[in-house]
């Protein structure tokens, strides 16, 4: 029996022998299952250590052939390098893609929300127009009816006071009318989430052109805006801006990034701000979002567009979001700032040339 078991089992239990059959078994199961382990890392050592062997061995042989013939040192050095540069373009392909497939996904929910929801909308929203007509149509008739219930009896008349006054018609007729309109203010709701989510995705714009970024703000801001409502309240101050050649999906993914990372900067104990600005400088505009929350320390200033670095609680964030952002605007020959303070908050200030990625401009952080 295997000795930790066999400890156990004198201190609970105390003789082995004495140990009652169903728990005796059950003591068996798990001295097999002791020693399958043992066994398993017994295996698993010689193995380590196995390997282990032929890796120093080949070490070695690696150290003496780079001792002796020194060109072949200087090749492989400049091969590292060249290795160096086909992981940093292949890094930038993977984040592209990465990029591309998250695009084409809004893309297709877009359609599809757009194609499943759109229809039945209209038809609902059409019916509420005629119901509304139908009903004013009611009311004119019962108007009518009323005008002339001075003609009835008394006994008659008291009869249809009785049953107006039961089933409270004049309320019915201002809550019918009430109902209709609220009605149809949450179907224009629902019809502007669904061209908010088109226009934030530019499904069927995947082309360059002329975009309005403040468009792109504005349904970027309804389509994350349950992770911003119950954080932080949103001020505009959109300056002058003309159109800017542009990927609009990819720019608008960029406002995305970082307005849920103002939100998720936000101290939970109090509601922050976030304030959106633009204008333009020279043949650049610029967009700055810019959030009172609670800062980036300056040590990790220098890290924030790195791949997968995130300060974020485990299972908040890939560390993806501002390496996208990065690359995408390097792709259109922009570049961001970013300024911060811890306590204070964070500001980042987005440049792109009016012109599209016709004039390159250097990367600043």
């Amino acid at each position: 029996m295997h000795r930790l078991l066999e400890r156990q089992i004198k201190r609970f239990f105390g003789d082995p022998a004495a140990l009652p059959p169903e728990i005796a078994a059950l003591a068996a199961a798990v001295d097999e299952a002791y020693a399958a382990a043992d066994a398993d890392r017994l295996m698993i050592e010689r193995s380590l250590d196995l390997m282990s062997k032929e890796l120093t061995e080949t070490n070695n042989d690696l150290r003496r052939q780079l001792t002796e013939r020194n060109q072949v040192e200087k090749l492989l050095l400049n091969e590292k390098e060249e290795q160096k540069a086909l992981i940093k373009k292949l890094e930038d392909a993977h984040n592209q893609l990465l990029q591309s497939e998250k695009m084409a996904s809004i893309g297709q929910l877009a359609a599809g929300v757009a194609h499943e929801i759109n229809n039945p909308i209209g038809y609902v929203n059409s019916n509420l127009g005629t119901l509304r007509t139908y009903f004013d149509q009611l009311l004119t008739v019962l108007s009518t009816y009323e005008t002339l219930e001075s003609t009835c009896e008394p006994a008659k008349l008291a009869q249809i006071s009785a049953v107006k006054k039961e089933m409270e018609l004049e309320f019915l007729k201002e809550d019918i009318l009430a109902l209709l309109k609220e009605s149809g203010e949450g179907i224009q709701r629902v019809k502007q989430i669904v061209q908010d989510l088109k226009d934030f995705s530019h499904v069927d714009e995947a082309e360059w052109q002329q975009a309005d970024l403040h468009h792109g703000l504005d349904s970027t801001l309804n389509v994350v805006h349950n992770e911003i409502k119950y954080k932080a309240d949103v001020v505009k101050e959109y300056g002058d801006i003309p159109r800017v050649e542009c990927l609009p999906s990819q720019i608008n993914q960029v406002f995305m990034n970082l307005l849920v990372n103002a939100a998720h900067a936000m101290d939970e104990n109090k509601r922050g701000l976030i304030t959106i600005r633009s204008g333009m400088t020279g043949d650049e505009v610029w967009v700055e979002i810019a959030d009172d929350g609670k800062g980036i320390p300056p040590e990790n200033l220098n890290r924030i567009f790195d791949p997968f670095f995130t300060t974020k609680p485990v299972g908040k964030g890939t560390g993806l979001g501002l390496s996208l952002s990065y690359g995408i605007i390097e792709k259109h020959h922009g570049r961001i700032e970013v300024h911060s303070e811890v306590g204070q908050g964070t500001t980042f200030r987005i440049w792109l040339s009016v012109g599209g990625p016709g004039v390159s401009t250097d990367q600043v952080q």
